[in-house]
């Protein structure tokens, strides 16, 4: 089984930043992409950013610029460091992995149990 935890939610000013990360433990032979999704209430779940193996990097519009996602693959850990917050920033936001348990498995999605971030005034 494997697990992903977050951690670094909180409430935070407009203009604000945060950093959270994501520790992924269990049986995993090897990650592939990692990253970081979010849900605000009433919208569907969407990619902020995401991070290959090799490093290879992805940002939603919204973030570019503000959010910068980095990954530990030693510590089988990824970051995302948030600056310039903005009301709409608010959501849950999720770790999310693609973990191979064994070098005989194809790699399957797991999600972490989202953490709350709340920018506000």
């Amino acid at each position: 089984q494997v697990h992903l935890v977050e951690s670094g939610g909180g409430l935070v000013q407009p203009g604000g930043s945060l950093r959270l990360s994501c520790a992924a433990f269990g049986s995993i032979f090897s990650i592939n992409d990692m990253g970081w999704y979010r849900q605000a209430p009433g919208k569907q779940r969407e990619l902020v950013a995401s991070v290959t193996s090799g490093g290879r990097k992805v940002y939603a519009d919204s973030v570019k610029g503000r959010f910068t996602i980095s990954r530990d693959n030693a510590e089988k850990m990824v970051y995302l460091q948030m600056s310039s917050l903005k009301l709409e920033d608010t959501a849950v936001y999720y770790c999310n992995a693609e973990v191979r348990t064994s070098i005989l498995t194809r790699g399957h999605e797991y999600w972490g149990q989202g953490t709350q971030i709340t920018v506000s005034s």
